[in-house]
């Protein structure tokens, strides 16, 4: 059984880091650590507060530990839960299962359908299992996460399947979705990818400006709505001198948006909605950005960390 620690009440720091707290290596450990609702909310209290308690309500730093999961602040008496303002508030359905079917979903190199996580951990209907889906997709983003840095490659692909509607960045009927990705030499850092609504430059100025740090060296073709990126505190350099589509001057790009349109045929048959869009390119990111790690406990535990933060 899993052994999390507390400082004795009152709480004022924890020696936590989201870095130091153990994590289950296979399903057995999983069912021996989380084999009870007290044993899932003293793990996610440990993964909420790793930096130490903050009250929601006023910011104080000083608390007594209650029942699992609870904790009421020293300085106002607030009453805090771990689950508050998460994906887990008012779930009716036990964190057991939850910690199960986030064990699941980090264990699908290529991420999983509703259908498939419903059969996976037995939930009573599909629309619970789809439901669960979306809200991990949510907590896959995490706030306040660090811009793209040194060099990187921006350009946009269309999502769109079947549909009718023209080619191009005017693509009638289709979603344009914008991608940068940081050049690591031939390699592929970090990427980020966002849904926009055109291709303009106010749109592609300020989403890149939301992505990347000043000072960074922005690869584009040559679509006039990037011109104005070195206004914008960036070192901007054309790849290629007209906008056409398709030539493969943006290498790393390319690959992901290849990689990406793969995933979505293959993981949900092109199936997914314009309004839901961006939580699917939340977990294609969220996947590729940590595609070396070596252990599903190690993703366990960064989603869970990001599901009891997530607001």
């Amino acid at each position: 059984m899993l052994q999390v620690k507390y400082m004795p009440s009152p709480v004022s720091a924890s020696p936590f880091s989201q870095l130091t707290i153990p994590y289950p290596k296979n399903r057995v450990e999983l069912a021996q650590w989380f084999g009870s609702e007290e044993e899932c909310l003293k793990y996610l209290d440990s993964l909420r507060w790793a930096e130490g308690f903050v009250c929601p309500r006023c910011g104080g730093h000083d608390a007594w530990h209650l029942k699992a999961g609870q904790r009421r602040c020293k300085d106002c008496r607030y009453r805090a839960s771990v689950t508050a303002g998460t994906i887990f508030n008012a779930t009716r359905k036990p964190l057991t299962a939850w910690f199960e079917a986030i064990w699941h979903v980090c264990g699908q190199k290529n991420g999983g359908s509703a259908l498939a996580l419903q059969h996976a951990i037995g939930l009573g209907s599909y629309k619970t299992s789809w439901t669960w889906l979306h809200r991990m997709r949510r907590a896959m983003v995490v706030p306040g996460r660090s811009l793209l840095s040194g060099e990187i490659e921006v350009d946009e692909t269309i999502i769109g399947g079947v549909k009718p509607g023209g080619r191009g960045r005017g693509a009638a009927g289709k979603s344009l979705v914008l991608i940068a990705a940081e050049i690591r030499g031939t390699s592929i850092g970090r990427i980020r990818l966002h849904v926009i609504p055109d291709a303009t430059a106010v749109t592609l100025l300020d989403a890149v400006a939301e992505l990347a740090e000043p000072g960074s060296d922005i690869v584009t073709d040559g679509w006039s709505s990037y011109a104005g990126l070195p206004k914008r505190g960036f070192n901007h350099t054309v790849s290629r001198a007209t906008p056409v589509m398709g030539s493969n001057l943006l290498p790393h790009v390319h690959r992901i948006a290849s990689l990406l349109k793969r995933w979505l045929l293959g993981t949900h048959q092109g199936a997914v909605s314009h309004e839901l869009l961006q939580h699917y390119l939340d977990e294609f990111v969220f996947r590729f950005n940590r595609r070396g790690a070596k252990s599903r406990g190690l993703l366990f535990r960064s989603l869970l960390a990001q599901s009891v933060r997530s607001q």
